[in-house]
């Protein structure tokens, strides 16, 4: 199984910490592409309109100029420094024994400047989304596309994915159409009808990413099984499960909140 999450859009920046040392990192064949990434961003941060190039508002502007220093700023782990409402669902900062083992390997985080980042990866906290077309690197999705794609694809071929990205983040890496791949959407019923919801949705992915990570049984290998141990919180998070056909691309596994 590999989880795929986006990373938050806040961060919470340790208070002391060693520096950032990406040969430390997981995923070390990306560490030309972080390098790259981190010189072209603090390049950027600190020119006049960082923010707008960064497409960030002016009240982010102590976190746009924190990138200048990224490569000297204390580190935490990632489980740590990603913070927000999926992540505090998530919790992936309070996973001990099998489950922190089963999120070491089975978790990932796509990101725009680090590509991948495993729970326990030292980082530190970082302003950028993988919208930005990053002037002397170029649209970061696109800079991404074949690193990821060496780096996951294998994966992708003998595991289930549960793709949690959003759009954004789902530009960087797409698994080939024939692989075991599902995308989690959140839809809310009232009143009979469903549509689809934006914010609570980040609370219930982070759930369900919380428990396939705790649960006491294997890690599902397939769609099917996926729905199944989704629909264990079926009565107390969720109102429904909702698997849909299989077809070309991912299948989509609607998880109903009320």
């Amino acid at each position: 199984m590999l989880v795929l999450l986006p990373p938050s859009e806040g961060k919470t920046a340790p208070a002391d910490g060693p520096p950032l040392h990406l040969d430390a990192m997981s995923s070390p064949a990306l560490n030309p592409w972080r390098e790259k990434v981190l010189d072209a961003l603090a390049e950027v941060s600190a020119r006049p309109d960082a923010a707008s190039v960064l497409g960030v508002g002016p009240s982010l502007a102590a976190e746009v100029a924190g990138n200048m220093g990224l490569r000297a700023a204390a580190t935490a782990p990632a489980a740590r420094v990603y913070t927000g409402v999926l992540y505090a669902a998530a919790g992936l900062a309070d996973l001990s024994g099998p489950a922190a083992a089963r999120a070491a390997m089975s978790l990932r985080v796509v990101s725009a400047l680090w590509g991948l980042v495993a729970p326990d990866d030292a980082i530190p906290a970082y302003r950028l989304s993988m919208g930005v077309d990053l002037p002397g690197v170029g649209p970061l999705a696109r800079v991404w596309r074949e690193p990821l794609a060496a780096e996951l694809d294998s994966r992708g071929a003998t595991e289930l994915v549960v793709d949690c990205r959003s759009a954004a983040y789902l530009a960087a890496w797409r698994p080939a159409a024939a692989q075991e791949w599902v995308a989690v959407r959140v839809l809310r019923e009232l009143d009979g009808k469903r549509s689809v919801v934006s914010h609570h949705a980040k609370h219930t992915r982070g759930v369900l990413a919380r428990h396939l990570l705790t649960r006491a049984a294997p890690e599902p290998v397939d769609a099917e099984q996926l729905a199944a141990a989704a629909g264990e919180l079926v009565g107390s998070e969720l109102h429904d499960v909702e698997l849909g056909p299989a077809g070309r691309g991912a299948r989509v596994l609607s998880l109903v909140v009320r």
